[in-house]
């Protein structure tokens, strides 16, 4: 038997990926499987009381589970709360002793729960790693650092990132999908808009530096950087005023640099609007199971090659 033999999971794991999916994506797609399958695993190992934790914290599902995770969004939303409110002069005057007591209980009800997380996590190093296991990390680390560096404590606004949990909390499983067509799109035109940024970068240099030879120093423009960074507010149309070209030459370039900056709001929204639409479209395509045709209608029923019932 010539190459390698797959077992019976991988084969299934293959067998189950769309007919129009990339290599990319099946290998991404058996890796996920994969590791779910490892941790299922370790999870079946896990003594009971670490079991009963897990649901508590990592699911929704149950009772308990709902009410801890809308206990920790109704603590992470007064955390919030409290640091904005110490921001304000009058109420930090006011209240400073009380709204410090409440962010030290707050962050160490937060470590406990992060050190929970940990502890019955069938993978505690892939939650670490975990875009929510960072947030959770940063969202803690703020008022232990303040202890050396001050206002640092200002930093745990990091927070409201946490509410994100929201979506997935109260089942709005459909806004879930709808973000992951916003992710995909976005890495389609990455390499698209990472040409048409760096085109733009060479033409606010080139612009900057035109003017600090048109105008000079006597006019504002004081150095090249300086320079650059005015062609920068002019060409995003932002014009914050503080320096201002004062001769023709110097006006007339920055009226071309003004009309470009309206054509180049244009070019990244195109891109992005294009690779979404072909995102969603991938995204709520529907595969007959007959003679495997990818249909983007999300409404169809039948498949428009074979006639087929669609699922």
């Amino acid at each position: 038997m010539v190459g390698c033999k797959l077992d019976a999971e991988v084969l299934q794991m293959v067998m189950v990926m769309p007919p129009n999916a990339d290599e990319e994506s099946k290998a991404r797609h058996i890796h996920d499987r994969a590791a779910g399958a490892a941790a299922a695993d370790r999870f079946d190992a896990m003594p009971e009381w670490k079991k009963k934790l897990y649901v508590i914290i990592f699911e929704s599902d149950t009772p308990a589970g709902k009410a801890f995770d809308v206990a920790l969004l109704v603590a992470i939303f007064l955390s919030v709360v409290v640091v904005m409110l110490e921001s304000v002069p009058v109420v930090r005057a006011r209240f400073h002793d009380q709204l410090i007591a409440a962010e030290w209980v707050l962050t160490v009800l937060f470590t406990l729960e992060y050190v929970a997380r940990l502890l019955c996590a069938p993978s505690p190093l892939r939650y670490a790693r975990s875009f929510f296991g960072l947030i959770d990390l940063l969202s803690i680390i703020p008022t232990y650092l303040s202890l050396f560096v001050l206002d640092a404590h200002y930093l745990i606004i990091v927070r409201a990132l946490r509410l994100l949990r929201v979506f997935r909390i109260f089942k709005l499983a459909h806004f879930l999908r709808e973000g992951d067509v916003l992710v995909a799109a976005l890495r389609a035109s990455r390499a698209k808009i990472t040409v048409f940024l760096a085109a733009v970068m060479t033409t606010v240099v080139v612009m900057g530096t035109l003017m600090y030879l048109i105008e000079g120093e006597e006019h504002g423009f004081n150095s090249i950087p300086e320079s650059v960074y005015w062609a920068i507010v002019t060409l995003t149309t932002v014009g914050y005023g503080d320096i201002a070209p004062e001769t023709v030459m110097g006006r007339m370039v920055a009226s071309v640099i003004m009309i470009m900056g309206y054509g180049i709001i244009a070019v990244p929204t195109g891109i992005f609007s294009i690779e979404l639409s072909q995102a969603a479209s991938r995204a709520h395509s529907k595969t007959c199971p007959q003679c495997n045709f990818s249909e983007s209608d999300a409404e169809a029923s039948y498949c428009r090659r074979c006639g087929c019932r669609l699922h």
